[in-house]
């Protein structure tokens, strides 16, 4: 039976630790890295992998992001980790097995797209210990989180409605799926209560490695008029971004929200308007943790949200956002936390 855990703000600040970046680094290995602690010599025997979904590990979000935590955690740490990448979903099972075949101690399936493969492994391998990102997988060795996004995304959709010169915003999802439905309904959501007449408008690829569709998307919602685009398309979502700078050094002004990471910090502040976080990193830290203590959790499942610290908006939104839009985010963040309003989810 399925157990749903919660993690307390507590907890998850407890393992938030330092990401160490990793830049654009290619290969998808790391060697381990020795230390002189008693808990980093423990943990010297510890191996931990990860499988991309299709979006691949540089796509500037979600696969890069918990690539950057498990390497945070081989430095501070000195576990061994690697990743997989999976060009295709027939990558998938293939990819979970050779991690299960090299005897890791934990495997990580990135994304809701790797359920049912992870799932089938799982049930394959029940010695060995799993975890996936946006998907719950009822398997005893199997430790699922999911996370708040609508909530997050009704916070940058406030901004949003707050600053738009035009009315017109729209939304670029990588591929309609329950999960980045979430990110639209969310974000529609904060639009709405924060500006009600402002128009919306979604478009949704057909995959997160198709940055080509994703700055078609944005020139035909630019093109309509939409002077900001939220997107939440994973690789992706490149294309949205390149087209917002195409545009702007053209003089057009539009904005670009970013995703899952402060995406200023690759894309500059110029086109950005704001990120949505999604703390991917403290999960993947969090439960990868378990693992090196000896205390991993198979069979739960733990939804992380905004009164988890699990989502929220870039620290570096300041720099575009003014301060009474901000008062405005942080009096709608406590109304949400303390149940005042419930974001719609779908």
């Amino acid at each position: 039976m399925k157990k749903a855990v919660k993690l307390s703000l507590f907890m998850l600040l407890a393992f938030s630790l330092v990401l160490a970046a990793c830049g654009n680094n290619s290969s998808n290995t790391a060697a381990t890295t020795g230390g002189d602690s008693e808990g980093t010599a423990a943990a010297s025997d510890i191996k931990i992998a990860m499988v991309t979904d299709t979006g691949g590990v540089n796509d500037k979000s979600f696969n890069q992001t918990s690539w950057e935590a498990l390497q945070a955690l081989e430095k501070e740490q000195g576990v061994t980790v690697k990743y997989l990448q999976s060009k295709s979903e027939a990558d998938y099972q293939p990819n979970l097995n050779q991690f299960v075949k090299d005897g890791y101690n934990l495997t990580w399936g990135i994304g809701f797209a790797l359920e049912s493969a992870l799932g089938e492994i799982a049930k394959q391998n029940p010695d060995s210990n799993f975890a996936i990102i946006d998907a719950a997988v009822d398997a005893p060795n199997v430790e699922s989180v999911l996370f708040s996004e609508n909530e997050g995304a009704f916070l940058v959709g406030v901004v949003a409605g707050k600053m738009t010169k035009t009315n017109k915003i729209g939304f670029v999802g990588g591929m309609d799926s329950p999960t980045i439905k979430k990110f639209e309904v969310g974000f529609k959501a904060g639009i709405e209560a924060s500006n009600p007449d402002a128009q919306f408008t979604a478009v949704y690829a057909s995959g997160f490695d198709k940055p080509d569709e994703g700055k078609s998307a944005a020139a035909t919602l630019y093109n309509d008029g939409a002077d900001i685009v939220f997107q939440a398309a994973g690789g992706t979502g490149t294309g949205v971004f390149n087209e917002a700078l195409d545009r702007k050094n053209q003089g057009q002004e539009v904005w670009v929200i970013g995703v899952d990471k402060d995406q200023s910090i690759e894309f500059g502040t110029d086109i950005t308007l704001t990120s949505m976080i999604k703390r991917v990193d403290v999960a993947i830290k969090t439960v990868s943790q378990q693992v090196i203590d000896g205390t991993f959790k198979g069979g739960t499942i733990t939804t992380l949200g905004l009164k988890d610290d699990g989502v929220g908006i870039a620290d570096t939104s300041n720099v575009n956002v003014p301060q009474e839009v901000l008062d405005e985010v942080q009096s709608y963040k406590e109304k949400i936390v303390n149940g005042e309003i419930t974001v719609p989810a779908e």
